[in-house]
C-alpha cells in the first residue's frame, strides 16, 4: 500500500511541474519575443549594428575598377615605441595607398599626381603613427589597427572625404 501511495504522490508531483512548465513557456516565451523586438526597434532607432564590428570595413565598399593604387617608393624603417622587454624594436615596410577614383576629393587633390607632391607630409604621419606603436601592438591583428589609425589621418589631413579608402602595407619585417 506505501508504495502505491508513494507512486501517486511522484506522479502528481511530476503532474504539478508539467503545468507549472507550461504555463511558464506560455508566459515567458511571447514577453522574451516582444523583449526582443523592442530592442531591435531602438537599435535601428539609433542606428546601431548588432552584429560584431569587428569585420566591418571602416569606410564603404568601393568597386575595384573605381581603385587606383599609389604606392610610395620610399620603404619605411621606423622605430617602434620601447616595449617591455627593454629592447629597441623596428618596423620595415612598403606603402601604398588605394584611391577611390570617384571620389571628389580625386579631382580636387588630383589623384597620384597630387598625392605625390604631398609625399613628404603623408611619410611624415605615417612615420609618426607607426612611431606609436610597440612591437607587439604593431604585429597584432594583422597590422589592421595600424593600417587603421594611418587609413583615419590621411582621410582626416584631406578633408574627411573617402579620397583615400585603403592602406596597404607589403614587405612587412619587424625586429
Amino acid at each position: 500500500m506505501k508504495k502505491n501511495l508513494i507512486t501517486v504522490i511522484i506522479l502528481a508531483l511530476v503532474l504539478a511541474n508539467l503545468i507549472l512548465t507550461a504555463i511558464l513557456v506560455f508566459t515567458i516565451i511571447p514577453q522574451t519575443k516582444k523583449s526582443n523586438q523592442l530592442i531591435d526597434q531602438v537599435c535601428s532607432a539609433i542606428n546601431l549594428e548588432l552584429q560584431s564590428g569587428e569585420n566591418t570595413p571602416a569606410t564603404p565598399e568601393v568597386p575595384i575598377e573605381d581603385v587606383e593604387t599609389y604606392a610610395i617608393t620610399d620603404g619605411f624603417t621606423v622605430n617602434l615605441k620601447q616595449s617591455d622587454d627593454g629592447k629597441q624594436h623596428y618596423a620595415v615596410f612598403s606603402v601604398s595607398l588605394s584611391l577611390n577614383t570617384k571620389s571628389d576629393g580625386y579631382k580636387t587633390y588630383g589623384g597620384s599626381e597630387g598625392l605625390a607632391a604631398k609625399v613628404t607630409i603623408i611619410q611624415s604621419e605615417i612615420n609618426t603613427i607607426v612611431n606609436g606603436y610597440t612591437l607587439d601592438e604593431f604585429n597584432a591583428n594583422g597590422y589592421q589597427n595600424v593600417k587603421d589609425d594611418i587609413l583615419k589621418t590621411l582621410q582626416d589631413m584631406f578633408g574627411g572625404s573617402d579620397f583615400i579608402v585603403g592602406v596597404n602595407f607589403s614587405s612587412v619585417q619587424t625586429e
